[in-house]
């Protein structure tokens, strides 16, 4: 890797792992305006940002980087979630720790797998395919394992977030495909450097 693409990979690195804590922290907290509180929590709106990363991540450099970003992600999130908003005395705080990253480390796994695959289709389908399906098994998983028998109704909540991350998968094609364009003028960039010399 060049300089540059190891910058970019620390960058990848750094915001999934910003992501991931931000997320843990705002799904404690349901949106409370238009009667919402039953059907969305705020972590819905950030946590679709962890698939930009890992996609972005999986077109510029492959599987295996990728899955190194979402390797760093997982620990930095999940190392900081427990000392920054894990209330050890809540059980409900130990279990949205723990099912986060559960569900963050399988969910991420497949993206990355799904995208590898529909990776050679056109531009928007491997993001697209595996951001809807990692979206799906990482809110029923996280929601189960962190609400499951405590009397909030995580059900009605997991179809509300998860409403809410499709949709924001469909709008993280934007970014996806103003940055890639970017990633792949440096990584040109980068390769016409190497061969100067």
């Amino acid at each position: 890797m060049t300089k540059r693409s190891n910058n970019l990979f620390f960058i990848l690195s750094i915001f999934m792992g910003l992501t991931v804590i931000i997320s843990n922290y705002l799904v404690q907290f349901p949106v409370k305006y238009y009667d919402l509180n039953e059907l969305l929590t705020y972590g819905a709106f950030t946590y679709p940002v962890t698939f930009l990363i890992t996609d972005l991540a999986n077109r510029a450099f492959g599987k295996a980087i990728a899955r190194k970003v979402v390797y760093i992600g997982f620990t930095v999130g999940v190392l900081l979630t427990l000392f920054v908003s894990t209330n050890f005395s809540d059980v409900i705080s130990i279990r949205i720790a723990i099912g986060s990253g559960l569900a963050f480390f399988i969910a991420q796994n497949i993206d990355i797998n799904l995208f590898d695959k529909l990776r050679n289709k056109i531009w928007f389908v491997a993001p697209l395919i595996s951001s809807v399906f990692g979206s799906v098994v990482d809110t029923f998983l996280f929601f189960s394992i962190a609400f499951y028998n405590t009397g909030i109704s995580w059900v009605s909540l997991a179809f509300g977030d998860l409403a809410v991350k499709l949709f924001i998968a469909l709008l993280m094609l934007i970014p996806f495909r103003i940055i890639i364009k970017k990633i792949i003028y440096i990584k040109e960039e980068s390769a016409q450097d190497f061969y100067k010399f």
